[in-house]
């Protein structure tokens, strides 16, 4: 065996396997993370970081929200194409992928974008449309030859693309039941009533399919579970499978439903069945595994600092939450976290 060197990436060789690899088997991923052009002194960047991760150890964990990538970090518009497909208006879904522009992206992907607002113009709209957006060129490409069939329009998407829609809307209505939970100040580490938990697997995983609902009767079993790290508190993504948490927690996330003008049957999606998003569970906190503040360095002007840090994370979480922790961007879009 010897290793393999493609762009950006170097494959070095563990050993055979038996069985077939997948992302079944992968336990995490670390990070190793340098953050440029800090204001800050030395100490004062070892100060707060130390104690970013004293505060975020003493909750419980880092808060396992999706991040910014999960809804388009430049254009963030997933969870609506999502949203207008669980309520059949495939026509809004079309317009709002294509249409929907950022100030952040290319200026001809923009006004592209922009003119296709004003016109509705699909065949004009195809020869102005960057190459580089293969996707809404496929969109365009079915339109103008038939400019009504919306539903035929987002079926020339991949299979993954079009699944990922409904994933981001689902995800985008998880983080708002985990914003509200935390608000509400209930604890990463102690379960209350209506509160779904999960058992934690021995390499550290949660595992959605085990979840129970707290009761007066198991609420007191379950909580030195989780004092003993073999269950945590889980929340759901709410699909035609998967319903809401109990109690004062249901009542929140119902709530939010409501706001949404939206129920778990929505998703279903008669129209497309393959799409359905039938709902599952999710950790609510993140163990932090392995950090490290490995360096602070100078940079080239004496008065920026530069940093490198190494930590591990459980798959399905995101390492630009923990940034966002330690950095607090004042613009996660321009930032990307």
């Amino acid at each position: 065996m010897t290793s393999h060197k493609l762009s950006d990436i170097t494959l070095y060789p563990i050993g055979y396997v038996r069985e077939h690899l997948s992302s079944y088997y992968l336990l995490g991923n670390n990070f190793k993370i340098n953050i440029n052009n800090l204001d800050s002194s030395e100490l004062e960047i070892k100060t707060t970081i130390k104690k970013t991760i004293e505060q975020l150890n003493e909750i419980g964990g880092i808060p396992n929200f999706f991040g910014y990538q999960r809804f388009g970090t430049i254009r963030p518009i997933t969870h609506l194409v999502g949203k207008a497909i669980i309520k059949d208006d495939f026509k809004k879904a079309i317009l709002t992928y294509l249409v929907n522009c950022s100030e952040l992206e290319n200026p001809y992907s923009r006004e592209a974008r922009k003119d296709l607002a004003r016109t509705q113009d699909f065949k004009k709209s195809l020869h102005k449309f960057p190459k580089q957006l293969r996707f809404e060129r496929l969109i365009l490409n079915h339109l103008s030859k038939k400019p009504n069939d919306f539903i035929g329009a987002f079926k020339r998407l991949p299979f993954k693309l079009q699944m990922l829609f409904i994933q981001a809307y689902q995800s985008y209505l998880y983080n708002l039941f985990l914003s509200k939970r935390i608000e509400q100040g209930f604890s990463f580490k102690k379960a209350i009533i209506g509160d779904f938990a999960v058992n934690i697997d021995r390499s550290g995983l949660p595992m959605p399919q085990t979840g129970k609902l707290v009761n007066i009767e198991n609420i007191e079993k379950i909580n030195k579970s989780i004092k003993l790290e073999k269950m945590c508190i889980a929340l759901p993504l709410v699909g035609f499978k998967q319903g809401f948490s109990s109690g004062k927690i249901g009542e929140m996330q119902k709530n939010i439903f409501e706001i949404e003008g939206i129920t778990p049957e929505n998703f279903r999606v008669k129209i497309i069945p393959r799409i359905s998003g039938r709902g599952n569970l999710r950790a609510i906190n993140i163990p932090l595994k392995k950090f490290k503040l490995k360096k602070v360095f100078s940079e080239s002007n004496r008065f920026k600092n530069r940093i490198n840090i190494n930590f591990m994370l459980h798959k399905g979480s995101y390492a630009t939450i923990l940034l966002r922790e330690i950095l607090k961007p004042l613009d996660p879009v321009k930032a990307g976290f």
